[in-house]
């Protein structure tokens, strides 16, 4: 780069270039290349300056150069990061699944006191306790090709121990542990992508992340089934036990692979030429106004937390968040849902396999239509109120036809208007680096804390309609459906700000009325 960290002149000239024009209601007309890429003449017009390396190029070079090395970041990256997370939600969700392999029998828990539960929520609160400091010491250092993989290796060793706890004590500490370890994972894979990825680039990334969550719906049901059919009493042990262990000796073999693999933030990956490197770094510059990682020194730990708790952007963030977690916990008990259907167990395992599919699809076309277009709130909501209606249904009848159709929507309707407000907390606190990363490790973590109390509400004597968990899935979709709402209202009068030359904290390291010249808006 040619533009020094230390040179604030330079980077408060730096802005969007995603947006350039205001349209209705605040909201940005989109103006792109062939590609997706900015003309570097109309930018210069503008006020951007970007590195000599790269304002030598022509347009068609630019082209060409950004189109090759978002494919050899996608490729360097996106399989990765999906296999693990594949195994981050199958080594915390395979419970679910040892339920029916005969794990509450062999570590006769006791029903009457909900041990089965409390085993499943515990992880949760390990899980909301580390993901903050986690993410903000990933910031702080630099190293998330080091880091993920060495927590990805502790988590399988823990899974796997799994196998070897004969009581219900010992199952409660180490599902605590294996929550306080994995916490690592999803919050700072979505920092991580945030600091590769521009904004109208990160909904669909966000989603072929969290697709490795939806395949491993799909797939646990699949490995689960086989496990139970074939290996229960194998060596002296039960399907649930090798359950554990097959997957969680999985997980350390890949963590190891992945070491080799990821690379670090764009300004510190040797494997980039330094013309891909300059570009990389320019990207996020043109996309949010500053680079985006540029050392430890610059990254203050509580400074991004205290940044991100005073925006009250992050609060309603949260709520959104929360409503959808909630209402999606139904997964964690997914299993125990379906086999309200009255089936054997393997097919039960089997037949949680299409709402994962259906999901991972519909995830993938919302997403993608969501960055197309650059609009957020109504990818959302549509999505609540399908899962709304699904969750209604399955609570107004007993029949099976429409309970599995009920089944099959559900899961969709959650998860498209999850990952789409995912890519909306990093489109709308894209700056600094460390808030950014803390906000997103905040609302995960505190919005995970609904796991805790929905355990409770998926007791086998709630069978099969589960009134309350339904009930209440309705109401926090709801309370979604109005953060939401107040969301767009908010950015919607922010960007009416900046069209009339009013300095907006966040959006751009901007004096007062560079904001309408340069053109940034929040995405809404």
């Amino acid at each position: 780069m040619s533009n020094p960290p230390s040179d604030k002149a330079d980077a408060e000239r730096v802005v969007s270039n995603d947006e350039i024009a205001p349209g209705k209601d605040g909201e940005a007309t989109h103006v792109h290349g062939e590609s997706g890429v900015a003309d570097l003449a109309q930018a210069s017009m503008r006020g951007l300056r970007p590195p000599e390396i790269i304002a030598r190029l022509s347009p068609e070079q630019r082209i060409e150069l950004e189109t090759r090395l978002r494919r050899k970041i996608d490729l360097r990256l996106l399989p990765m990061i999906i296999l693990m997370y594949i195994l981050n939600y199958i080594d915390r969700n395979n419970i679910a699944a040892a339920k029916l392999a005969g794990l509450p029998e062999d570590l006769h828990l006791d029903p009457n006191a909900s041990e089965f539960q409390t085993a499943v929520s515990i992880l949760f609160v390990g899980y909301l306790l580390m993901q903050i400091p986690s993410n903000l010491f990933l910031n702080k250092i630099g190293k998330p090709a080091i880091y993920l993989p060495a927590c990805m290796m502790v988590w399988g060793v823990i899974s796997a121990a799994t196998a070897a706890v004969t009581n219900f004590g010992g199952l409660i500490a180490v599902r605590f542990f294996l929550g306080f370890v994995e916490a690592a994972y999803f919050p700072g894979c979505l920092y991580y992508l945030s600091c590769w990825y521009t904004r109208k680039e990160l909904g669909l990334r966000t989603a072929i992340l969290y697709s490795g969550a939806l395949i491993s719906g799909a797939f646990s049901g699949l490995i689960s089934a086989g496990i139970t059919q074939n290996m229960d009493g194998a060596r002296g042990l039960g399907a649930w036990q090798w359950l554990f262990i097959i997957e969680g000796v999985i997980t350390v073999g890949v963590a190891f692979i992945a070491y080799f693999v990821l690379p670090n933030f764009p300004r510190t990956t040797t494997w980039l030429s330094e013309e891909e490197k300059a570009l990389a770094i320019w990207r996020l510059e043109e996309d949010i106004g500053s680079d985006d990682w540029i050392d430890s020194e610059h990254q203050s730990l509580w400074e991004g937390a205290s940044l991100a708790f005073a925006d009250i952007k992050t609060w309603v963030l949260l709520v959104l968040l929360f409503g959808i977690v909630a209402s999606g916990s139904v997964t964690n008990f997914f299993p125990a849902v379906v086999k309200t259907l009255g089936y054997n167990n393997v097919n039960t395992l089997l037949l949680t396999c299409p709402p994962y599919v259906l999901t991972v699809i519909c995830t993938f076309i919302n997403a993608w239509h969501a960055d197309r277009t650059g609009e957020r709130y109504w990818h959302i909501v549509g999505s609540l109120v399908v899962a709304m209606a699904a969750f209604i249904l399955a609570a107004a009848t007993t029949s099976l036809a429409p309970r599995y159709v009920a089944m099959m929507l559900m899961v969709p309707g959650v998860y498209c208007a999850f990952v789409v407000a995912l890519a909306w907390i990093s489109n709308t606190l894209p700056r600094p680096p460390a808030k950014r990363a803390a906000a997103l490790a905040f609302i995960n973590a505190v919005s995970n804390a609904s796991s805790i109390y929905a355990s409770y509400m998926y007791e086998d004597r709630m069978a099969p309609r589960y009134v309350i968990a339904m009930s209440v899935n309705c109401g926090t979709i709801f309370m979604s459906m109005v953060a939401a709402t107040v969301l767009r209202f908010m950015l919607v009068r922010l960007n009416k700000k900046l069209d009339q030359g009013i300095h907006v904290k966040g959006a751009i390291n901007a004096l007062p009325g560079e904001a309408a010249e340069h053109g940034f808006r929040f995405k809404v």
